[in-house]
C-alpha cells in the first residue's frame, strides 16, 4: 500500500497563558522495525478520559474555530486559577486517544504474520491515520470483525471486567455502579447477568431506568425520584451489596450510598454497636461527572471506605498473567457483552468542530461518538 510520508494528527495544546488550541498536525509516517507493525488507524472512540487531555479544563463556552477548510484549529480560554493545576503539561503539543483500532499496513521483521490483519490497540496517539506499535501489544480481532467493533475493546471493557475482579478480591459479594445507562453501564449489567453477580444500577432518570430494564437489568434505582434513598437502600438489602464504583464523583451520592449500606447492614444485625456495622464498605471514583467536591455526610459507622481507581492501576496491580485473561475474555465477547454503540462517526477534521465538541463534550449517558481517522486519506 502507497501511504505517502505524513499522516494527519490531533493534538492539544494548552499555553503557560491560559489558551487551549486544538489542531491537526501533519507527522511523518514511520517506518516499523523488528517486532513493530503500522497501523492504519480506522476507529478510535472518544472516552470521557480522553476529553480530559483533549480539551483539559478549558471553559469550551469560549470555543473559537480558526484556520481552513482542511487544516482546521480550536481555541479556548482555560480559566487562570486552573493552571496550577496543569502545569507539567504547559505549553506541549499532546497526541490524544487512549485506544482505537484498524488495518496493519506494514510489518517489520518477526511481525510479518499480522499483515493486513485487523487489530486494537491501547497506547495514546490514537487521533491520528496511522499508529505505529509493538506487534506484540496489538490484538488481533475475531474473524468478522471490524475496526468499530474493536475499537473500543480495552478502556470500558476492561474497567467493566475490573470492578468485578476487585469486588471479588475485596471480599464483596455485589455492587453497586452509578451513571449506569451508559456503554459501560450496559456491560457492566450483562457481566453481572452472566456471573451471576449481583448489580444495583443507579441512574439519573426514569428514560435511564427503562433502557437497562429493557436489557435485563433486575436492579434499577433512579436518583431523581423521591423516594431514591428508599429504593437504594431495599435494593442493598436484597443484592447485599457493599462496594459502589461511582462515574458521578462529585456531590452528595457517593456518602448516600455509603448510608444505604449501613441501613441496609443494620437491618440484619443482631446487636447493637454504637460504631455502627462492622461490614467493610467501599466506594470507588472512577469518574467526575460532576466535578464539585465529594460530601459525605457521615452516618455510615466507623468501617467505611472512599478511594479513587483507574483502571491502569489496577492492571499493574494484578499483573500481565490475570490481565491477558481478561483481555481473552473481552475478544471472546467482543460482539454480545462487550459490543460498543455509537451517536456517531467523524473524521479528523469534523473533531475540531466546536458544534461537534459540543456533542461529544455533553457526555451525555449512553453516547459515545466514533473519529474514523482513515476517512479522507490525504
Amino acid at each position: 500500500m502507497n501511504v505517502g510520508n505524513q499522516g494527519l494528527q490531533l493534538r492539544s495544546r494548552i499555553s503557560a497563558a491560559g489558551e487551549l488550541e486544538l489542531s491537526l498536525a501533519r507527522v511523518d509516517v514511520p517506518e516499523p522495525a523488528a517486532g513493530d507493525v503500522l497501523v492504519r488507524v480506522d476507529a478510535s472512540p472518544i472516552n470521557p478520559s480522553d476529553l480530559g487531555l483533549l480539551l483539559g479544563p478549558a471553559d469550551m463556552s469560549t470555543a473559537r474555530a480558526g484556520g481552513t477548510a482542511d487544516s482546521p484549529t480550536v481555541t479556548a480560554t482555560v480559566p487562570q486559577h486552573l493552571l496550577k493545576g496543569i502545569a507539567a503539561r504547559l505549553d506541549q503539543s499532546m497526541p490524544v486517544g487512549n485506544e482505537g483500532a484498524g488495518v496493519v499496513i506494514k510489518a517489520g521483521a518477526g511481525a510479518e504474520k499480522l499483515l493486513g490483519k485487523t487489530v486494537a490497540m491501547l497506547g495514546g496517539a490514537m487521533y491520528a491515520q496511522y499508529r505505529l506499535m509493538k506487534a506484540a501489544d496489538c490484538m488481533v480481532l475475531p474473524e468478522g470483525a471490524t475496526a468499530a467493533d474493536g475499537a473500543s475493546c480495552f478502556v470500558n471493557p476492561l474497567t467493566a471486567l475490573g470492578m468485578t475482579e476487585t469486588m471479588r478480591m475485596e471480599g464483596h459479594k455485589a455492587l453497586v455502579h452509578t451513571a449506569a445507562a451508559s456503554n459501560l453501564g450496559q456491560m457492566l449489567n450483562k457481566i453481572c447477568l452472566k456471573d451471576g453477580i449481583g448489580l444495583v444500577n443507579v441512574v439519573r432518570s426514569a428514560g435511564q431506568a427503562k433502557l437497562l430494564r429493557d436489557i435485563g437489568a433486575v436492579h434499577v434505582v433512579d436518583s431523581s425520584a423521591p423516594t431514591f434513598v428508599e429504593n437504594l437502600t431495599e435494593a442493598l438489602v436484597q443484592t447485599g451489596a457493599t462496594i459502589a464504583f461511582d462515574a458521578i464523583g462529585g456531590g452528595k451520592l457517593a456518602g448516600q450510598i455509603l448510608n444505604a449500606m449501613e441501613v441496609a447492614a443494620n437491618r440484619t444485625a443482631t446487636s447493637y454497636s454504637r460504631y455502627g456495622s462492622t461490614t467493610h464498605k467501599q466506594v470507588y471514583i472512577y469518574g467526575s461527572l460532576d466535578t464539585r467536591s465529594v460530601e459525605i455526610e457521615r452516618r455510615a459507622g466507623m468501617a467505611w471506605g472512599v478511594g479513587g481507581w483507574l483502571l491502569t492501576y489496577f492492571l499493574v496491580k494484578i499483573g500481565p498473567e490475570a490481565a491477558q485473561k481478561l483481555r481473552e475474555r473481552v475478544m471472546a465477547e467482543l460482539k454480545t457483552t462487550f459490543a460498543s454503540h455509537y451517536t456517531a462517526e467523524i473524521s479528523l477534521v469534523e473533531a475540531l468542530k466546536p458544534e461537534i465538541i459540543a456533542a461529544y463534550n455533553k457526555r451525555a449517558t449512553g453516547e459515545k461518538y466514533l473519529i474514523v481517522p482513515s476517512r479522507n486519506l490525504r
